[in-house]
């Protein structure tokens, strides 16, 4: 009996081990970051233009894409007929006619110029309004981390509420435990992607607040909690069956990386914008602007503090006499007690105090503070004496308010709905509430949003671009079909006219764009590429310890999932099955390796150029990382290559180079490139280590 026992233990280790194998296999396949798909951009007419490319603006009706392009730009509702001629002549030249100027070229329709735009541009990634991305959120911030990681200054973000009812593409009815670890995986990401002086806001409901709060405490520290912003949504209130009161509001978490004197003050919004989006939280702002020689300002407090509590006996350095001479401006003091008068001055003794304990109100500055800000302050002579104000230079600025009124769920269909878009969402975030927050940016700063829904977070950081002036990026990451239906046509909508109705631009006064979208491999994706090899001489040596515990581990190193360097020597024909859509069986589709590279090694791109080279084509990426210089060469190799292709290949890349002087130059497959001014690498074991970190 005790045999068999140790029998049926010995074969439940067995199972253990090899059931183990599968879990860790999966779980390295689901931290593995993951490749690029495809990449697209789009860009409007007049970024083209400012660039001197007039012969590639040129050339676009002439492109086989051109009439797929301009029947997109029909569908959106830009446009209800094909541009004839997109020039007019003006004093200085030819120019482009001002309602075409902000015509989105999607480069989905013109492979065949694409990098002949992108080259006119010597810092893309600068030039670059943002990124959209196509992806699972955990994947996309996984993949992305190396090249924003500590890049990104504010993340909002609207995550599925876990109430069964919100339409998410992702599941929306889990156990507070599921929904918990779903938001836990992502928020640590998006943490390192964060600056030091970040800040993240997170729309959520009372049905997870209180967990989300904690779990927000553990990852950022219960210390860098904000405040918790109330937003009032619907004052006539929502119905929920059994849920007793009527829903009237939610909840915005607001949380820095690190708190600091410099991210607490940033909750500030101008008396303009502020009145104008909440008139009901704003009222009582209209005062009288007055000016001197520092400039305008407004009174708006007294000197003396009105909080009995501040008195000679809780604040005895701040009660005393102040005598102010009108003629000079000059600014005595005395004891409360002292019974003394200055010629030509006049004596302001503190407020009396009604507590009936104490005498005096203190005052609000000390007599330090008072001589040195002197031109801050107001002596008004009244019937009953002098009344001492306080001068507010930041007249034009005040604080947000934890509550949020004015702006209704209405009003987010309303913004989807003049674009066109009409019966997508039940609930779209109102493109004002966002602007609150983006406000906290200053104007080169980036903002991500990784659900990013209707991609009103994108909308947002363009009006408030055009405003202001400001070159503010977005990066917006969402996994559903609205990726492809909302978010990009709503983006070209935009850039071409911010007024909107009934689908169609009420203008030409756009902002004009340049953002690159593009598609990541997904979990499954993975799956359907991974490919056994078997390995025979492991299984000899290993036996029964290699099946049961390291046979997926050796099998599957050279599936073309993880990286297959061999397929590297030509890495404009990387394959992998891939499924794009919900149905159907994956098919195999060339995918985006140096995009993908460039994502995984972190680089910041500046410039990007593809030539030919005895007929093999060869594509050049100039980076900076970490204030190093970067050279990417990615060409297409062969193992049969002589002393004669590697000569022509080192000439033709030590040419290619000779202008940019890098520091550092990649190169696929072999060479024999002898450098003196940059230190060589090679693509293949760098990549493999950036695929396998996880």
């Amino acid at each position: 009996r005790i045999d068999q026992l140790q029998i049926l233990k010995d074969i439940a280790y067995k199972i253990i081990d090899f059931i183990s194998q599968f879990e860790d296999e999966l779980v390295k396949i689901w931290n593995k970051p993951k490749f690029v798909l495809n990449s697209n951009y789009v860009i409007t007419l007049d970024r083209i233009a400012k660039k001197n490319g007039w012969e590639i603006i040129k050339k676009l009706p002439e492109s086989k894409g051109w009439e797929e392009q301009v029947k997109e730009w029909k569908e959106l509702g830009i446009i209800a007929e094909e541009p004839k001629n997109l020039f007019e002549k003006t004093l200085t030249g030819k120019e482009l006619k001002k309602e075409y100027q902000f015509l989105p070229i999607d480069t989905k329709y013109f492979k065949d110029l694409e990098l002949e735009i992108l080259s006119l541009f010597d810092n893309l990634d600068e030039q670059l309004d943002g990124w959209l991305i196509k992806s699972e959120n955990y994947q996309a911030l996984n993949t992305i981390l190396g090249k924003f990681k500590e890049k990104v200054q504010i993340i909002y973000i609207d995550p599925p509420y876990n109430t069964g009812n919100d339409g998410f593409i992702y599941e929306d009815k889990f156990r507070h435990s599921s929904w918990l670890t779903m938001m836990e995986n992502r928020l640590s990401l998006a943490r390192e992607l964060m600056r030091e002086d970040g800040l993240i806001f997170v729309s959520i409901d009372d049905n997870e607040s209180y967990y989300l709060k904690v779990l927000i405490d553990a990852i950022l520290n219960r210390e860098n909690y904000l405040n918790t912003f109330c937003w009032v949504n619907n004052l006539k209130g929502r119905q929920i069956l059994g849920k007793g009161a009527t829903k009237t509001h939610e909840y915005i978490l607001a949380y820095a990386k690190n708190k600091s004197d410099k991210n607490v003050e940033l909750f500030r919004i101008s008396v303009e914008k502020a009145k104008k989006l909440m008139p009901n939280s704003y009222r009582g702002l209209d005062y009288e602007v007055k000016s001197d020689e520092l400039g305008t300002f407004v009174l708006k407090n007294e000197l003396c503090n009105t909080n009995s509590y501040f008195n000679e006996e809780t604040r005895p350095n701040l009660v005393f006499n102040i005598h102010y001479n009108f003629e000079t401006k000059e600014v005595r003091f005395s004891n409360i007690d002292e019974d003394i008068e200055y010629e030509g001055f006049v004596k302001i003794p503190p407020k009396k105090n009604n507590d009936g304990i104490h005498r005096f109100h203190a005052w609000r500055w000390s007599k330090e503070k008072i001589l040195k800000e002197i031109d801050n302050l107001e002596f008004i002579q009244t019937k009953d004496g002098v009344k001492i104000f306080t001068k507010i230079r930041k007249h034009n600025i005040t604080a947000l308010k934890e509550i949020i009124t004015d702006i209704t769920t209405t009003q987010g269909t309303h913004d989807i709905e003049n674009l066109g878009f009409k019966n997508y969402f039940n609930y779209p975030k109102p493109l004002n509430l966002i602007e609150l927050f983006i406000l906290q940016t200053q104007i080169e700063d980036t903002i991500l949003d990784f659900f990013a829904g209707s991609g009103t977070t994108a909308h947002a950081v363009m009006k408030l671009n055009k405003e202001d002036g400001g070159k503010r990026k977005f990066i917006l990451v969402e996994m559903a079909d609205y990726f492809d239906t909302v978010i990009i046509p709503r983006i070209k909508k935009v850039a071409y006219s911010f007024n909107w109705k009934d689908g169609r631009p009420q203008d030409a006064d756009g902002i004009g764009v340049f953002f690159k979208y593009q598609i990541i491999e997904q979990y499954e994706d993975t799956l359907d590429n991974i490919e056994l090899k078997e390995n025979q001489k492991a299984l000899e040596l290993f036996q029964d310890e290699y099946l049961l515990k390291y046979f997926l581990d050796f099998e599957t190193r050279e599936s073309p999932y993880l990286l297959n360097i061999e397929l590297l020597k030509n890495p404009f024909n990387y394959k992998l099955k891939v499924n794009l859509s919900e149905v159907g069986e994956p098919k195999e589709m060339v995918i985006d390796i140096p995009e993908t590279f460039n994502y995984l090694l972190g680089l910041k791109i500046k410039k990007v150029k593809s030539r030919k080279n005895d007929n093999k084509k060869y594509l050049f990426v100039l980076g900076e990382k970490e204030g190093k210089i970067f050279a990417i060469v990615w060409r297409e190799y062969s193992n049969s290559w002589g002393k004669e292709e590697f000569k022509k290949d080192k000439e033709f890349i030590k040419k290619e180079l000779q202008k940019w002087s890098p520091e550092i130059v990649y190169v696929n497959g072999q060479s024999i490139l002898s450098p003196k001014k940059f230190e060589l690498r090679y693509i293949e074991p760098e990549f493999k280590k950036l695929m396998e970190k996880n």
